[in-house]
């Protein structure tokens, strides 16, 4: 398997997602640069070991009126901690656009995965050569709104 560019293991995520973070909530979840035009949400967690709240910025896809994430880091060969966080806390916050709201997430299984895996690769071809940089099987969450 060949590496991207820049190696995803090595990423402060905390200090790479901050801006992101602040432009998503300054722009009423517009973002410009390599973001822009890519459907985003921010996705907030518990921290399965500091119990603190963590937000990462994700872009999505829907089904029916599920959101859907893909928890690819980039095609590295560890899951990322939000991904972590939520199988030990399923209660999780989106914003999407100007909208918070409280959600529970899925972990979802097969054949469902691979058909919303599918669907985000024909969105977006590129979450395609993630899964060939790795051997693990990423997995794809459903976020569903609560109450």
């Amino acid at each position: 398997m060949t590496r991207p560019p820049i190696d995803p293991s090595s990423i402060d995520w905390l200090a790479f997602n901050a801006p992101i973070i602040d432009e998503f909530r300054d722009a009423g979840g517009n973002l410009s640069g390599q973001w822009e035009g890519n459907p985003t949400l921010l996705l907030t967690t518990i921290g399965r070991r500091s119990g603190q709240p963590r937000t990462s910025p994700l872009t999505f896809t829907t089904d029916g009126d599920d959101l859907v994430v893909i928890a690819s880091r980039a095609g590295d060969d560890r899951h990322p901690d939000w991904f972590f966080n939520l199988v030990d806390n399923p209660n999780v916050v989106v914003e999407l656009g100007t909208e918070r709201f409280d959600a529970t997430a899925v972990v979802v299984s097969e054949p469902d995965r691979t058909r919303l895996f599918e669907d985000r690769v024909a969105e977006m071809p590129r979450f395609g050569q993630y899964r060939t940089l790795t051997d693990r099987e990423i997995p794809v969450v459903v976020l569903r709104r609560r109450g």
